[in-house]
């Protein structure tokens, strides 16, 4: 929905609707004895101009995808979404905010997409609404670049963001933002709650910045509201915002938390508390509001809001009528785009994926996983991402499919990649930003029409965290990429060199991590990684070079799609008496160790395993089948910490690890310093294999070796 016409004109009816916005959402807070009511007293007067006088959203069609998105960043204030919601005509009984915060209920503590119809995004980690939300700006540049035409603008809306002090505070926002300022995104707009309050006090405690000055250093259009009450003002640096199509818009719109409360009002006890039953009668009196009944919503109120829905759904019927006429003079166009909407890959999209067959010359996972980008990039058009400055060594690019960035630029802006700059380039260069990289792929998933991916080095996955596991609570299918997966990428020393952090990633529920082997388990990885629409996938990969593994006498690498696999066995038909298990570069390792074992007459069984994830959703008789039960003599080798393995060895089985940080040393001596070699996977399975015979009273007695 375009900004209403016509004189701006505020009734009384509009200020009742302001605080019917207000007192629900501090009802809910009251009625759950747990929330955060300042923010909806305060913030309440821009949500409504914005919702009634220029939000483009239809609640009878939530997700239809030519609406405007809202974000509210400041997740804290979650019973003001609610209360809109629910005015607005949505799917939310007004049952639902008398439940707010109770088991299972629809109105959570802070905002969950897919709980609640017209939740846009999960927030409440402060900033990452805000980030996510430059996802979304640059899914809707991207795609009205590829497929708006001459009198079909069949993708034209924008991306409104509700953030507050917090949000500004944190470094994800700096980062975000700055990108967005570069790229000229003029469709994003986020309204600024500034009310001076944190949770502990004062602002004035820990941040006196001019926010304003900051923004507009970073490329961005701002304007000051001094009144947060004024929904004139309000409207008009809106409508402002909707003009400065060359450059996103920040509107500082001052607020006092908690307004209209006797004592709390402007102070941090109206943040994260409820206000307490007299403190809210007396906020009540304050704005002329009624004390009772709780949830008190007059006669007139739901249809004003529902005024603005209806607009929407004239909007909504408008652009399928549009896209009636796209499809008759666009067809080929239409069918991708609305392919991409639905989520669906194209036809045989993996049918051209790169073959690696063994020979001499080895070849990095990172190296593999390029080759295979190219060939996705032909037959997956809707894949865009790229990486945290580490294209040349991440090497997550699309060769000769430009760089994203605003038209026409200056002409030495023609592009590394090839191709050169236009919102249409499908390589997105995020700088030295990977916070805020991965929550701008997690926003540009959410957008839908997209298939996003990032890259960077896996020792810097902690700066990405906090986007990794929104991705994986919202089931989006993201693509990060890591690589220089262990302490052999070499010289660059412990600072770069990963260890606990494979761990770290395969502890967060819902996130898929595969680590390949070699070149070939790298292509089923990544077809994995497209043909899981549940959730984000990670793929961990090499900086040095892997030997081919040579599927004519091993397994095929399509075992990686069961998470684990049996590789080679010495004795096929027979039960092993050793089982090795291994990851990425180590199961090269636990190969060689298992044929010179093997030659002693052991029974060996190698077992890759490049995803816990993907194992542990397979039936038991599967993994039974892959490691059985009664076989307890097992090692675990990774170029990793140790702790986790014992899930898969048990108590009779060794692990061969790390236990400290790496060294700055060429990678094939830091793996020989540290044990992560044939030799010491022997050792450690002689040991194994004495344990179990010695615990059994059996006659293995051959010696454990050093």
């Amino acid at each position: 929905m375009r900004p209403v016409e016509g004189p701006t004109i505020w009734t009384e009816q509009d200020r009742r609707a302001v605080n019917a916005l207000r007192f629900l959402a501090a009802d809910m807070v009251e009625r759950a004895k747990s929330g955060h009511p300042g923010l909806p007293l305060g913030a309440a007067a821009m949500a409504y101009v914005l919702w009634t006088r220029h939000l483009k959203h239809n609640p009878y069609d939530p997700a239809w995808p030519d609406r405007d998105r809202f974000v509210l960043s400041a997740g804290h204030g979650s019973a003001l979404l609610y209360a809109l919601l629910y005015l607005a005509g949505y799917d939310l009984p007004l049952d639902e905010l008398k439940r707010f915060r109770q088991w299972g209920s629809r109105t959570p503590g802070h905002p969950e997409a897919g709980l609640t119809p017209g939740v846009e995004v999960t927030t409440g980690p402060l900033g990452q609404g805000l980030a996510m939300a430059v996802g979304m700006a640059i899914a809707e540049a991207h795609l009205a670049a590829r497929f708006n035409r001459p009198g079909c603008p069949v993708v034209d809306h924008r991306t409104y963001v509700l953030a507050s002090d917090g949000d500004l505070m944190e470094g994800i926002s700096a980062e975000a933002c700055a990108l967005a300022g570069h790229l000229r995104l003029g469709k994003l707009i986020v309204l600024y709650d500034r009310n001076g309050i944190s949770l502990a006090g004062s602002t004035e405690l820990a941040f006196t910045e001019d926010v304003g000055a900051r923004f507009a250093a970073q490329g961005w259009h701002v304007a000051e509201v001094p009144d947060g009450e004024d929904l004139a003002a309000i409207d008009r640096a809106l409508r402002e915002a909707t003009e400065a199509r060359d450059r996103p818009s920040l509107l500082v719109i001052s607020t006092t938390i908690g307004h209209g409360a006797p004592t709390k009002a402007g102070t941090f006890h109206a943040h994260g508390s409820p206000l307490g039953e007299e403190e809210l009668r007396g906020a009540k009196r304050a704005l002329g509001w009624p004390e009772e009944p709780m949830f008190l919503v007059p006669d007139g109120v739901r249809e004003r809001l529902a005024e603005a829905a209806g607009r929407g759904r004239e909007e909504e019927e408008r652009w399928h009528k549009l896209i009636q006429r796209y499809r008759a003079a666009h067809p080929e166009l239409a069918r991708d785009l609305l392919r991409r909407l639905g989520g669906e890959l194209p036809p045989d999209w993996d049918a051209d994926l790169p073959s690696f067959p063994p020979g001499k010359k080895g070849i990095s996972t990172r190296k593999a996983s390029e080759a295979v980008l190219q060939r996705l990039a032909q037959a997956v058009p809707e894949l865009v991402g790229g990486s945290a400055d580490l294209n040349p060594s991440c090497l997550t690019w699309l060769k000769g499919e430009g760089d994203f960035g605003p038209p026409p630029g200056p002409a030495d802006r023609q592009g590394e990649v090839g191709g050169g700059w236009s919102y249409g380039g499908r390589n997105i260069h995020f700088g030295v930003r990977e916070h805020a990289m991965g929550a701008i792929a997690v926003g540009m998933a959410r957008h839908g029409g997209l298939q996003p991916f990032t890259g960077t080095f896996l020792a810097f996955s902690d700066y990405m965290r906090p986007p990794l596991r929104l991705a994986a609570l919202m089931h989006e299918p993201v693509v990060f990429v890591f690589t220089h997966d262990s302490i052999a990428l070499g010289e660059d020393g412990p600072t770069h060199q990963p260890v606990e952090h494979l761990l770290a990633l395969r502890a967060i529920p819902n996130l898929t991590v595969i680590r390949p082997a070699d070149a070939g388990e790298t292509v089923e990885a990544w077809r994995a990684a497209l043909l899981r629409r549940d959730g984000p996938t990670v793929l961990i990969l090499t900086r040095q070079d892997l030997p081919l593994l040579d599927r004519t006498r091993l397994a095929s690498p399509d075992g990686l799609h069961r998470g684990g696999y049996i590789l080679w066995e010495s004795a096929p038909g027979r039960d092993p008496e050793l089982i090795l298990i291994a990851t990425g570069s180590e199961v090269h390792v636990a190969l060689d160790a298992g044929e010179e074992l093997a030659r002693d007459g052991v029974r060996v069984r190698v077992v890759a395993l490049p995803s816990w994830d993907l194992f542990e959703r397979q039936p038991r008789d599967y993994r039974d089948q892959i490691l059985p039960p009664q076989v307890r003599a097992r090692v675990a080798v990774e170029a990793g910490i140790q702790l986790g393995w014992e899930h898969y060895v048990g108590l009779d089985g060794e692990i061969v690890g790390l236990s400290s940080f790496g060294a700055s040393a060429p990678g094939p001596v830091l793996l020989q310093e540290f044990g992560i070699t044939p030799a010491a996977v022997v050792a450690a399975g002689r040991r194994a294999l004495n344990r179990v015979a010695v615990r059994r009273g059996d006659d293995y007695h051959e010696q454990a070796g050093p």
